[in-house]
């Protein structure tokens, strides 16, 4: 007897913003893998009795590899059961969700990948500002400014990086921003454009500080938060215009 893996994108935490689809998968569930930053108040729509199991990575802490939280997903869907594979914002960007597909595939387990908000979307709306402007941002752009080493990933597409007419949104660059910052500038990208740093994006938590891509550098090469946080910067991240 098999299983079914239902991969739910969380949101950026706050429950409020989960789709209704998802809300339907966690109320089924006899077990929910979450990650860290899909757990909290979205972990209470689970039913009484569904096995709750951590499996969440988070950058400088003790973490289970994934392989490990692939075989998890593989051993909870062979006993039968309804599997929930929880992860924070929409579980195809930057989630490492191919990996857990591919073990599943491979096993013969169906499964189905219910879509969320991205923390790029939340963010901006709590900012009160458009990913895209006529004329000015008709391209969005996400990256991730940490690899497995949580280092500066090589190979980034700089030159389409420092495009001013394009909004970029940087998932996971706290730490090397600076560096990120740096690179940016000398590919052509001044370095006043405007750049907002957005932290525990729709809880109780949320920070958000506008600033400049080389002053924003400035301040994370100085002090960082522990805070979750993603930076925008482009021509829209100080504000819409008047």
């Amino acid at each position: 007897m098999t299983g079914f893996v239902t991969f739910v994108s969380a949101g950026p935490g706050d429950p409020d913003l989960l789709t209704v689809r998802a809300v339907k998968a966690l109320q089924a569930a006899d077990a929910i893998l979450f990650d860290d930053l899909s757990s909290g108040p979205i972990l209470a729509l689970a039913r009484p009795g569904a096995d709750l199991v951590g499996v969440g990575k988070r950058a400088g802490r003790a973490s289970p590899k994934q392989d490990h939280v692939s075989r998890l997903l593989v051993d909870y869907a062979l006993t039968g059961a309804k599997v929930v594979r929880l992860k924070s914002g929409d579980s195809g960007i930057f989630g490492r969700l191919e990996e857990e597909l591919t073990a599943l595939h491979a096993a013969g387990i169906g499964c189905e990948i219910v879509p969320g908000v991205t923390s790029a979307s939340a963010a901006a709306a709590a900012a009160g500002i458009p990913l895209t402007r006529r004329g000015h941002a008709q391209r969005v752009q996400f990256i991730t400014a940490a690899d497995t080493s949580g280092n500066l990933p090589p190979g980034l597409n700089l030159p389409a990086l420092a495009d001013p007419g394009a909004t970029t949104v940087v998932f996971m660059g706290k730490r090397t921003f600076p560096a990120l910052a740096a690179a940016l500038i000398a590919h052509g990208l001044s370095p006043d454009t405007p750049a907002l740093l957005a932290e525990a994006v729709s809880t109780p938590d949320q920070r958000l500080h506008r600033s400049t891509v080389s002053a924003l550098a400035e301040t994370l090469a100085q002090d960082r938060s522990p805070l979750p946080g993603l930076i925008i910067y482009g021509a829209l991240a100080d504000g819409v215009a008047d």
